[in-house]
């Protein structure tokens, strides 16, 4: 049985990052599909162009650049031109499975400035017009790496999970002004995100495990129907929690 979505996000404006590719062009589609208006935003302006062409152009504004500059988020806030109803943060980076013992200062430092500190800045950029308006969805994308030690290296392992923690404050005190804010951990997904190991100890360590209990990857589609429900009012119960969409592997 399937259910009619299609006027779900009819009359409301979401932001979508990571809208160029994989999971966020996924996500940013079916919210357009489904009768919203989409600020997409990506580093790659390219792919941004494309997802214009694909929807046609009037349901899409785009914003090219990197989310962890202030100015780019200025101008999210500019594109939305008015009050969001909803925010997806999906843009995030690897850090090449470098252990606590071998991760640098550089690696480090990127993975927290995109993986967390920017999803918080968006959120507080449109957190005040959803509490004015009475309601809003925040929904941040994590990872299966939230949920374990044995997905990743050290700093996009604590990205994820301290990307949770933010979550479900901000479920916690502005719940009760209207805000839900959800997680989804994804498992493995069909995306350009690197996910090359640089480190040789962390192959030898991580590799094993990955090769016994990692299940088959899944087109970004998948996700995307996971981050548009909790974005929309059919979750309306729903705050503060964590989703995995990783095919079981968060049971094993």
């Amino acid at each position: 049985m399937t259910t009619d979505h299609s006027g779900r996000f009819l009359g409301l404006t979401l932001v979508v990052t990571g809208a160029g590719s994989g999971i966020g062009r996924a996500t940013a589609l079916r919210i357009a599909q489904e009768g919203g208006r989409v600020v997409a935003t990506d580093l790659d302006a390219g792919s941004l162009d494309r997802l214009v062409s694909e929807t046609g152009g009037s349901t899409v504004r785009t914003v090219a650049g990197d989310i962890t500059d202030g100015a780019v988020i200025d101008a999210v806030l500019a594109a939305a031109d008015g009050p969001v109803a909803g925010l997806a943060n999906v843009a995030g980076v690897m850090d090449g499975f470098l252990p606590p013992s071998e991760v640098d200062d550089a690696t480090w430092d990127r993975v927290m400035a995109v993986n967390l500190t920017a999803p918080m800045r968006l959120a507080r950029a449109v957190l005040p017009g959803m509490i004015a308006a009475g309601g809003g969805a925040v929904v941040n994308v994590a990872s299966e790496a939230a949920l374990r030690g044995s997905a990743a290296g050290a700093a996009y392992t604590a990205s994820k999970h301290a990307l949770v923690g933010y979550t479900k404050n901000v479920a916690f005190l502005h719940g009760p002004q209207g805000i839900r804010a959800n997680v989804v951990a994804p498992g493995p997904v069909i995306t350009n995100i690197e996910a090359r190991m640089k480190s040789d100890f962390a192959a030898a360590r991580v590799g094993p495990v990955m090769k016994a209990t990692l299940p088959a990857p899944v087109l970004p589609d998948r996700l995307a129907a996971a981050i548009t429900w909790l974005l929309s009012e059919d979750s309306a119960n729903v705050n503060g929690a964590v989703l995995p969409s990783d095919g079981g592997w968060s049971a094993v």
